[in-house]
């Protein structure tokens, strides 16, 4: 049974029946949305009938989402999302700011954001009786896959370029994938495991590609959206209506584009359904050597002009986005911007977390290098309530960890020797 009425082309606008296409839009290639059947949810759902729900995972989102009711009771695929928000009033004060908070998605499964696209489309893939599921990746989409794979029992393929960090290689093998290095850029690697998708029969999980990466990605906006909501209870309760604030400001890094286009999707789903009264406003920050989409941003364009991506950041690192346009629109249309970061203010941003007890990996680390600029620039205000968004755990990438803090000396082993370094 579909979930959804059908898809819409993000550039086009032509829409399509369940079962007419798969990825994108044969017209012009452009980025499909799933149209879920909002009038069936606004009469039979709640905001309450979702939050009262028991599940702590993504899933709690069932009536939401635009899948049916995944195999794997009690396995990974069902812990992925519902992670923590954390307050960081430390780096607020630092900052000028009031209210700063941070969501930790290294908290997921397998250590990064993506275990929320991978868990839908592999209950999707399984829905349409795929065999194979494959995709391209730097690291952690092929790690969620590979993971969320595993947990059910499902074949997976990943191609990544042969520069991915060992550790995130570590994991497509261990979660028991086919993993295949490629001698070229993850834009080398997406394209051919489309042709290889096409040749073999497989289902393609591509970020940017298939449209049920939005799905899972969208999840994040849910739970944002239940943890404000209590934020509001919260502040009410002190005598300190947020109706005397701005609307939450948003902090994304950005690569392909489509975290931040999931986001925006999930917000705007809440708002069809007339579940909120607004939306937060979001900004992409993006690394300098990998800006595409910034670029055009600035440029007031929807053209994406590819790059020569090179950025220590590689979960980020990305020639041709293929969600640039959906992204560009994630921040026009809520009053957001696009920021660029250096890698050294990628690395101590690294730093700075990593002293609040957050371990974040370059691309996680690349979203709070954002806000810091957007403090000092004026984009964000000191009353302005702001979400840095940390996509995955530093563990993904030790050796950029270990450019953001200075050695540890090693001594005798004697109290002497402790002293003189004390």
């Amino acid at each position: 049974m579909n979930k959804f009425i059908g898809y819409r082309c993000s550039l086009c606008g032509t829409e399509y029946l369940p079962g007419q296409i798969t990825y994108t839009c044969p017209k012009d290639g452009g980025n499909l949305d799933v149209v879920p059947d909002y009038e069936y949810i606004k009469k039979k759902f709640h905001p309450e009938d979702i939050t009262s729900r028991k599940e702590a995972s993504l899933w709690r989102y069932l009536p939401l989402l635009t899948v049916n009711e995944p195999a794997g009771s009690s396995t990974p695929l069902h812990a992925a999302g519902w992670t923590p928000v954390f307050a960081l009033p430390r780096l607020a004060d630092k900052l000028g700011l009031k209210h700063l908070w941070l969501k930790d998605e290294s908290r997921n499964p397998t250590a990064s954001f993506k275990d929320r696209a991978s868990a839908v489309v592999v209950t999707r893939a399984r829905e349409v009786k795929a065999e194979v599921v494959v995709t391209a990746s730097t690291g952690n989409a092929g790690a969620a896959l590979a993971g969320m794979a595993a947990a059910v029992g499902q074949k997976a393929v990943i191609f990544a370029p042969k520069s991915a960090p060992p550790a995130k290689v570590a994991q497509l093998l261990v979660f028991g994938a086919k993993v295949i290095l490629v001698d070229g850029s993850y834009d080398d690697a997406f394209d051919l495991t489309v042709k290889a998708a096409d040749e073999f029969g497989w289902y393609c999980r591509n970020t940017g590609y298939n449209p049920f990466t939005l799905e899972g990605k969208k999840t994040a906006a849910f739970e944002i959206w239940e943890w404000w909501m209590e934020a509001h209870r919260d502040w009410h309760k002190k005598d300190n209506p947020l109706d005397n604030h701005s609307p939450l400001t948003i902090f994304v890094s950005v690569g392909d584009g489509n975290i931040i286009s999931g986001i925006h999707k999930g917000f705007k789903d809440l708002l069809a359904l007339g579940w909120i009264p607004n939306m937060p406003r979001m900004i992409g920050v993006q690394a300098e050597g990998s800006a595409a989409i910034a670029n055009a941003f600035r440029a007031n364009t929807e053209t994406i002009t590819p790059v020569s991506a090179n950025t220590l950041a590689d979960s980020i690192s990305v020639d041709l986005p293929r969600d640039g346009v959906r992204a560009v629109r994630a921040a026009k249309q809520t009053d957001g911007a696009y920021i660029t970061v250096t890698d050294d203010e990628i690395v101590q941003a690294i730093a700075e977390l990593g002293k609040q007890g957050v371990f974040a990996e370059p691309a996680g680390a690349t979203a709070y290098a954002g806000l810091v600029k957007a403090a000092a620039s004026g984009v964000v205000k000191s009353d302005d309530p702001a979400l840095v968004l940390n996509t995955g755990s530093g563990l993904k990438d030790v050796r950029a960890a270990m450019q953001a803090v200075p050695p540890a000396p090693i001594i005798e082993p004697n109290l002497e020797a402790v002293k003189k370094i004390l």
